[in-house]
């Protein structure tokens, strides 16, 4: 088996930072060693088959985003990203797991659903994967199949209190769920939005003539995600379910949860890369030469950008300081502009929602370590080590440690990265939502159980080098 050195750099965890050389045999680190150590021989580069020259740089376990959208069927198109092209993009960026979305739809079986994305992903990834289950049927017969989910490695599933004749689950299906949440110990993940009052708003902006893409977050009001994100708190409380509440938008929807976990109760959230640099006046509201105001077609996503003006942003940050937010996910949804997007030209209810940054979010979020907003160990543990721990993967992902997967990543803070279409751009889709934007570091190395994938500029790894993750239980759970 192959067997790889990187030396000299400074390997960074969430709970510190120092100068070590780590030794990967095959697919497994066997040690991390201080710099000069003589413990495995005295000339250990001379032993190994590929040394990774690290000096001045950070070496951190590879980036895991748990929440993506890949081919995923919405508003009559399809995620513009396979699962080969979004993994190999996200390897690009220095991620190494992701978490999908197994969905099932209504009047589906649940077995059905989860097989249809295992036959998706098989043989196409780039990187290692796993799955949530989306659950857009609570019924007798889902529920009895929910319960063997774990056994299958699916120890977390999504629903929605959005998106009434799709998703949505009533308050009742909500409540039958979290007791089988509780009685199991899988996560609950909750689409935390007011569905039907959403609805009833956007079609009223519709008759008055507000139809541009600026319409559909004020459609989805502030209120509409606090009110739903307070009532799927306290379904929570009453069931004794854990709930983790997915992209968090608005600062008062982050009140809600800080206040859950101050009584103490399992409530965890993530917020995303949008909602910390992006808003409704400036994205959704953006204009050009060849869309006008249909040009904020390329910020829709739901939850959706909050108004800067408000301080949703700020407040986001905030939040990852102080971990009443314990994540940074990307909800990777992309569509293109031509054919897809533009199903919602002249009526924003018809836009299909996501925003493609399954490539940037290790990028954008050490752009926060620069601004002084997070610290280079809050970074690992927003991007990694959490959402390792969160979603029953900790030990063998995210953390550089004996034992762990060869998932690391080499990042040079000393480096640079300019995000742009025709720049650093490898997802499937025709524009980046982050064009233009400006990252004071780089991802020079990405390793993957062992193998090099990416290196100096160069993509070299191969569709099928992912493998399917079996999870077990949260490690967060209090």
């Amino acid at each position: 088996m192959a067997t790889t050195l990187i030396k000299g750099g400074t390997v960074v965890s969430a709970t510190g930072r120092g100068k070590a050389d780590v030794l990967i045999d095959g697919e497994t680190i066997i040690a991390v060693l201080q710099p000069g150590s003589a413990l495995l021989g005295t000339d250990i580069s001379a032993a190994v088959d590929t040394v990774v020259d690290a000096t001045g740089k950070y070496v951190i376990p590879g980036g895991i985003d748990a929440h993506t959208h890949m081919q995923l069927p919405f508003g009559g198109t399809e995620a513009s990203d396979t699962f080969e092209s979004g993994t190999r993009a996200a390897a690009w960026g220095g991620t190494t797991s992701i978490i999908d979305f197994a969905v099932q739809t209504y009047g589906q079986k649940i077995q059905d659903g989860l097989a249809a994305w295992h036959e998706k992903a098989a043989g196409n990834c780039a990187i290692d994967y796993g799955f949530h289950q989306i659950v857009g049927d609570v019924n007798d017969e889902s529920l009895l199949a929910m319960r063997s989910l774990v056994d299958e490695g699916i120890s977390s599933f999504k629903l929605f209190m959005a998106y009434p004749g799709v998703f949505y689950s009533d308050d009742a299906q909500i409540l039958k769920a979290m007791q089988l949440s509780r009685d199991t110990g899988m996560m609950t993940m909750m689409h935390a939005e007011n569905g039907p009052a959403i609805d009833v708003l956007a079609a009223q902006l519709i008759e008055q003539g507000k139809s541009d893409p600026f319409y559909h977050g004020v459609a989805r009001a502030w209120e509409m995600e606090e009110e739903a994100t307070h009532r799927a708190i306290m379904l929570a409380k009453l069931t004794g379910a854990p709930l983790y509440i997915v992209h968090v938008s608005a600062k008062q929807a982050v009140g809600q949860v800080a206040w859950a976990r101050d009584a103490g109760q399992n409530v965890f959230a993530e917020t995303c890369p949008q909602y910390l640099y992006m808003s409704l006046e400036d994205q959704l509201g953006a204009t050009s030469e060849k869309y006008g105001h249909f040009e904020g077609a390329k910020f829709v996503c739901s939850t959706p950008l909050r108004s800067h003006e408000e301080g949703h942003q700020d407040a986001m940050w905030q939040a990852l300081r102080t971990n009443d937010l314990q994540m940074v996910s990307t909800d990777h949804c992309p569509f293109c502009m031509k054919d897809q997007k533009e199903l919602g030209l002249g009526d924003f209810r018809k836009i299909p929602n996501g925003i493609g940054s399954v490539e940037h979010r290790m990028d954008l979020m050490y752009q926060g370590v620069v601004t002084g907003k997070i610290t280079l160990e809050r970074w690992v543990e927003l991007t990694s080590t959490t959402p390792a721990r969160m979603f029953g993967l900790y030990g063998k992902k995210g953390v550089i440690a004996p034992g762990a997967d060869g998932d690391v990543v080499v990042y040079d803070p000393n480096g640079h990265t300019s995000i742009g279409y025709d720049k650093t751009h490898h997802m499937n889709m025709d524009h980046s939502a982050w064009e233009g934007y400006e990252v004071d570091g780089h991802v020079d190395t990405v390793i993957s159980r062992g193998k090099v994938v990416v290196n100096d500029g160069q993509y070299l790894g191969q569709k099928g080098d992912g493998q399917f993750l079996k999870r077990g239980l949260s490690q967060y759970l209090t």
